[in-house]
């Protein structure tokens, strides 16, 4: 036999090859005579050992494991080709024309698959599994495959063109891969194709659809799943023989095109759900009468249903869901007999339920919810034997249930009619109901006992009767529904007990029964729930102690909810031992003892609350690090220790509550770290030391509560950066300093509260921008100081405003009048003087608003003014002391007055310049008091004054204030100190005015007229100082005072006036000195 040595040495009889394609390649065969003839010869041929070693090859670069029929491919089985699993030959038994390895959850690629070398495959068919990369071109040279099915793999890029060489293909799915790109538009070439799905994957909108031709044979055409976009693709509406059309869950937009309609009315299924498609619903979809599935839901149409609708009387299954449809249901839809699901929900119908849809009675699926229907049901709906699924939920159905209609609903699998109107009684009928699973009636306003029937129904899953008016005991029959998962029983008015037959429901994931009249213990059986997940009797009158082996034989246990009862004894111990608890509230019980030592590590917490108990031990080290817990609160215990710096490793931390316990030590800085921080109550316990300053660091914080500690040190100035902050409490600390000015930058504070410690200095006025301040302002008791700021007017909304208990002086500003939101105010126990506001809420505040400040008056029940006139002798006596000793007082002010004006025309601007060098030159003597004896120094004046402390000040003008000192030689003398700007910055026509006062003083001689001791420029301020002559008070008799008092208010009116009109920014000396009274 003639042999042919191809490349490599290897030598194969002639006869096993068969020559397929054209590709050639150097041989020689030797011949009888030893000669050798080269010659060219096709080596891509076919046979069933080249095929087999191709399968092979392809086998070994998949990924293991490999399903056990795959070991069947092996070299050692290359002559039984045709007896590997999912390998089919033809009819001749010589060539492989079926691949067929769908399902088989192989990994890999199609790269190493050789297919030139099966070049009589007819169908491949590799759906569900994991291939991934691209689709290799070479699979172009299967010419006679007929099916492809390469849906639900993890290809990727785009389709080879090469597929428009398979003139043979009648099948085509390449669904659910991840390909994408544009389709190519040879595809459109391949004639014979009748069923392409292009579905799921990340195909776009190619330039041009104009360019793409419809497949002359295709019925089946599934696009659906895409990134598509842009208007309805032309190509498809020349598809005439589309029966099935599916280009749901893309963006295109636009109309339906009314050709649709005319061109394709072959169709029989139509899926257009959730395609981004508007305007209104054509009344030509009637022409599209073979349809049987209509899915249009999700989409922008608008406007009412066509009635034209009904005329589809082949439609088995119509989705009209979310298209903004509203109107009437239309009453045509009963002409649909053959009708297996009607799809209505989450659209605008406002019209009662037409009686027509019980004509409708192959029903099996009907969902109406979401929708503003109305009105009872129509008893029609008897009708429908056959339903299986009915949701009318979202509604504002009224009437009862009626036992009519469920005695025919038999086969009902679910019935959801929660969040309506129904109410009245649930019929026994119910009971009937063999194959329910789901019955959500929940939030309605049924009433009354519900029936023992209910637990007939062997298969329910789960039941909520929740948010009703439902009373009585719970029936003894829901205890023997063991299949039930789901038991939401609570807001209603159930009474009783729960009993032990509670332990029979093993199935029991939900157990929500709280916020109603239940009382007793719990049963210990409910440890035997061993599948529960939650459970939850929060607001009911349960008493005695929960089992200790709750949530130890409850290992799934995610959520317990116990709050709001008379609970009493220790929580278990192991209520998270398997470390899947998520929500634990025992809040507002009697729980005592220590806090479970399984809380410790349980790193799925996400919320605890353990508040109002009577819980006791040390906390330092009941808690690690919990990386999910966003709320914690143990609040109103008895709990001692440390917080541990750990809590700061709690980064998911929001909201945490430590108050009124018995804890101590420092605030850790590390709560610095907790930047998702928003609520923050560590008040009522012992905490000392300063408060961190990396509390600053806590941008989210709006709630941060530090009461009633001994905590100490200056507030730090940076939480001003607390920007969202809107209720802070620092009150009842020992806190020192001054209140920082940058506590204004916290613009959305709602209430500040600072009162009972040891705060001083003035209150800054930057507090005026705190212009959302509503709830609360309280300073009081510290030791504040200066007088009230003028702006804290701007405070509009503020409700209650306490400043008392301090060491404030000057007068309640008039303006505090317009502040209308004001409810509560208390200024007592201050310094304050002269008359109270008259308006807003100072026409209600009562005397105890005020007392404790000797120097105010006004129209307060028990704080009255003096009256103007007296009707003793006395009284007038006294009238005419006094007006003889403020005549020449007045004589005074106008001569002074005159004197200013003259100094004012001597000293022109020209002489300014040079005046202010000679002021200069003899700053330094003017920096001593000058005194005829030359005993007087400014050294002195500090001492008698205490600094010029406020308890000396004995008046204040509009630019300075007056101080009572007394030297060491016992002689008493009056000291003015006019504040004006800084020493080295004074205007020299300021400083001409001070000397002004000077020289007038020191050139007038009157018996009328104080004498001037001497006067001083130091410490950016000016002073001269004054015989004291006491008050105008102390001439007069003491009952002639409260006259005295009123004619020196009018005439303080009456010099602020001239004040106003005259140019003198310092006054000579006023009737401050005489009276006290600015």
């Amino acid at each position: 036999m003639s042999t042919i040595r191809v490349r490599g040495g290897q030598s194969l009889n002639y006869g096993d090859w068969v020559i397929q394609n054209v590709y050639m390649e150097e041989a020689s065969l030797q011949c009888g005579n030893g000669q050798t003839l080269i010659f060219l010869i096709d080596l891509n041929v076919s046979s069933p050992r080249t095929e087999a070693k191709s399968l092979v090859k392809w086998k070994n670069s998949l990924s293991p494991p490999l399903p056990p029929f795959v070991n069947s491919w092996s070299f050692t089985k290359l002559g039984n080709l045709f007896n590997w699993d999912a390998i089919v030959s033809d009819s001749t038994n010589t060539t492989v024309s079926h691949i067929n390895l769908s399902g088989a959850n192989l990994t890999g690629t199609l790269t190493a698959l050789d297919f030139a070398s099966l070049p009589n495959l007819t169908q491949l068919n590799l759906n569900g599994n994991l291939f991934g990369r691209s689709i290799p071109s070479s699979i172009g040279n299967l010419s006679k495959l007929t099916l492809l099915d390469l849906g639900n793999n993890l290809l990727e890029d785009a389709l080879p063109s090469e597929l428009g060489q398979l003139r043979e293909l009648q099948y085509l799915t390449f669904f659910n891969n991840s390909l994408n790109g544009t389709i190519p538009n040879q595809l459109m070439n391949l004639p014979k194709v009748w069923h392409l799905d292009l579905g799921s994957n990340y195909f776009i909108t190619p330039p041009d659809w104009s360019k793409y031709s419809c497949m002359p044979s295709v019925t089946h055409l599934a696009l659906d799943l895409n990134v598509f976009n842009g208007e309805f693709p032309s190509f498809i509406l020349e598809c005439h023989n589309l029966t099935y059309l599916d280009i749901s869950q893309n963006t295109w937009n636009g109309t339906i095109p009314e050709s649709m309609y005319s061109n394709l009315g072959k169709l029989e299924y139509l899926n257009l759900t959730n395609s981004g498609l508007e305007g209104k619903l054509s009344p030509n979809l009637s022409m599209l009468s073979n349809l049987k599935e209509l899915r249009l839901g999700s989409n922008k149409f608008n406007g009412s249903v066509p009635t034209e609708i009904g005329l589809i009387s082949g439609l088995q299954i119509l989705e009209l869901n979310s298209i903004s449809a509203h109107g009437k249901i239309p009453s045509s839809l009963g002409q649909l007999r053959e009708l297996l699901r009607l799809d209505l929900s989450v659209n605008s119908f406002n019209s009662e339920i037409p009686s027509e849809l019980g004509l409708c009675t192959n029903l099996s699926f009907l969902s109406l919810a979401l929708n503003s229907l109305s009105g009872p049901l129509p008893l029609s709906l008897a009708n429908l034997a056959k339903i299986s699924e009915l949701g009318l939920s979202d509604n504002s159905f009224s009437g009862q249930l009626s036992g009519s209609m469920i005695s025919n609903w038999t086969r009902l699998i679910s019935l959801q009619v929660q969040n309506n109107k129904f109410a009245g009684k649930i019929p026994p009928q119910i009971g009937l109901l063999k194959n329910i699973n789901y019955l959500y009636l929940y939030n309605n306003m049924f009433s009354g006992p519900i029936p023992e029937e209910i637990g007939n129904p062997k298969e329910m899953m789960e039941l909520d009767l929740s948010q009703n008016q439902f009373s009585g005991p719970l029936p003894s029959t829901l205890w023997n529904q063991t299949n039930v998962q789901v038991m939401n029983l609570f807001d209603n008015q159930f009474s009783g007990t729960i009993p032990m037959d509670i332990g029979n429901l093993t199935s029991l994931k939900i157990f929500d029964v709280n916020t109603n009249n239940l009382h007793v213990e719990l049963p210990e059986t409910i440890v035997q729930l061993t599948a529960l997940t939650a459970f939850s009797v929060f607001t009911n009158n349960f008493t005695g102690s929960i089992p200790k082996e709750f949530g130890k034989s409850n290992p799934s246990l995610t959520n317990v909810s116990l709050s709001n009862n008379s609970f009493s004894g220790e929580l278990p111990p192991d209520l998270c031992s398997d470390g899947k608890l998520t929500i634990l509230a025992v809040n507002n019980n009697s729980f005592s003892g220590p806090l479970p030592k399984s809380l410790r590590n349980c790193l799925s917490l996400i919320r605890v609350r353990l508040d109002d108990n009577q819980f006791t031990g040390n906390i330092t080290d009941a808690f690690g690090i919990l990386p999910n817990l966003d709320f914690i609160s143990l609040s109103g215990n008895q709990l001692v220790g440390e917080l541990s710096p750990k809590w700061g490793e709690c980064g998911n931390l929001t909201e945490m509550d430590m108050g009124n316990n018995k804890l101590s030590g420092k605030i850790p800085s590390e709560f610095g770290k907790l930047s998702k921080l928003q609520y923050l109550s560590l008040h009522s316990n012992d905490f000392t030391g300063n408060i961190p300053p990396e509390i600053r660091n806590l941008g989210l914080l709006y709630k941060f509560n530090l009461s009633s500690n001994y905590l100490s040190g200056e507030i730090p100035k940076s939480y001003g950066r607390l920007a969202r902050l809107k209720l802070l409490d620092l009150s009842n600390n020992n806190f020192t300093g001054h209140i920082p000015k940058e506590l204004g930058d916290c613009k959305r504070l709602l209430s500040l509260n600072l009162s009972h410690n040891n705060l001083s200095r003035e209150i800054p006025y930057e507090l005026a921008n705190l212009f959302s301040l509503q709830i609360l302002l309280d300073l009081s008791s510290n030791s504040l100081s200066g007088a009230l700021p003028q702006n804290l007017k701007k405070l509009s909304i503020l409700e209650i405003l306490n400043v008392s208990h301090n060491h404030l002086s000057g007068t309640i500003p008039q303006s505090y009048s317009i502040m209308e939101s004001l409810q509560s105010i208390d200024f007592s126990y201050n310094n304050f003087s002269g008359s109270i506001p008259t308006d807003g809420i100072f026409e209600r505040a009562t005397a105890e608003a005020y007392v404790g400040n000797s120097g105010l008056c006004g129209e307060v029940k028990g704080l009255t003014c003096p009256k103007v006139f007296s009707q003793h002798k006395s009284g007038r006596a006294n009238q005419k002391v006094l007006l003889g000793v403020m005549v020449p007082v007045c004589a005074l002010f106008i001569g002074m007055i005159g004197v200013g004006i003259l100094l004012y025309w001597r000293h022109t601007k020209k002489h300014l310049d040079e005046e202010s060098k000679r002021i200069e030159k003899s700053d330094k003597s003017i920096k001593m008091v000058w005194r005829r004896d030359g005993k007087l120094t400014f050294s002195d004046l500090v001492k008698a004054t205490g600094d010029f402390n406020e308890k000396y000040c004995i008046g204040k003008g509009g630019f300075g204030s007056v101080y009572r000192a007394q030297l060491l030689t016992g002689e008493v003398v009056a000291v003015k100190r006019l504040e004006i700007s800084d020493s080295d910055d004074i205007p020299a026509v300021n400083r001409r005015s001070f000397l002004n006062e000077i020289e007038s003083l020191t050139d007038v001689r009157h018996r009328n007229i104080i004498k001037l001791y001497g006067f001083c420029s130091c410490r950016g301020q000016m002073f001269l100082v004054y015989e004291h002559c006491g008050t105008t008070t102390d001439s007069v008799a003491p009952k002639s005072r409260p006259m005295m008092r009123f004619v020196a208010q009018q005439l303080s009116l009456a010099t602020n006036h001239h004040k106003a009109c005259l140019a003198d920014p310092f006054g000579m000396i006023t009737i401050t000195k005489l009276t006290g009274y600015d």
